[in-house]
């Protein structure tokens, strides 16, 4: 399991997160799962409502935790969105947010516990056929709103400028294929 700290956008909205570690494990066949802990201030953090866990749209608008992940020597790749109500969203895009479709994939597990200062998701994904034997350059990130309107962009790295987590530059993550050995 690999373990990793994100970092607050520069221009972010700050004092309501204080932190968001990840850790990743890559499972035999081709299987993801994530951890996402967040420590900061729990009540004043905007979480959407528990609903019917589906696939729905829009939902980087508000609290959710994303993955991106595509091969290193290609431009490209796949987004996961996951939202502690449940939903969640998968998308394939042939390059940099270029040929957007919506990814055929299984429904992601999304598991959430919340206490004082904490909030932790687990997120258990199967990669995309075309992802499961290979190495790839993933990007873990989050959206968090607050009950006041402002709003906070982690990721691992960030590129110059605005918030942009399709960048290259913020898939700073190598996970190495499983071998069947």
């Amino acid at each position: 399991m690999t373990g990793m700290v994100l970092q607050c956008h520069p221009l972010s909205e700050m004092g309501f997160v204080g932190g968001i570690a990840v850790h990743v494990d890559r499972a035999e066949g081709g299987c993801l799962q994530m951890k996402y802990t967040l420590h900061g201030l729990i009540e004043e953090i905007h979480f959407p409502e528990a609903t019917q866990p589906e696939r729905t749209d829009g939902l980087w608008q508000s609290t959710c935790f994303e993955l991106f992940c595509g091969r290193d020597n290609d431009g490209s790749y796949v987004e996961f969105n996951f939202a502690p109500s449940g939903q969640w969203a998968a998308y394939a895009f042939i390059g940099y947010r270029a040929g957007m479709t919506e990814l055929a994939c299984q429904p992601p597990q999304i598991n959430c516990t919340a206490g004082k200062g904490i909030f932790e998701m687990t997120v258990t994904l199967a990669l995309p056929e075309s992802l499961r034997a290979v190495d790839v350059m993933a990007g873990l990130s989050a959206v968090i709103a607050d009950k006041h309107g402002r709003t906070a962009y982690w990721a691992l790295a960030h590129p110059p400028g605005k918030a942009d987590f399709h960048h290259k530059d913020c898939f700073a993550l190598q996970l190495e294929a499983r071998s069947a050995a």
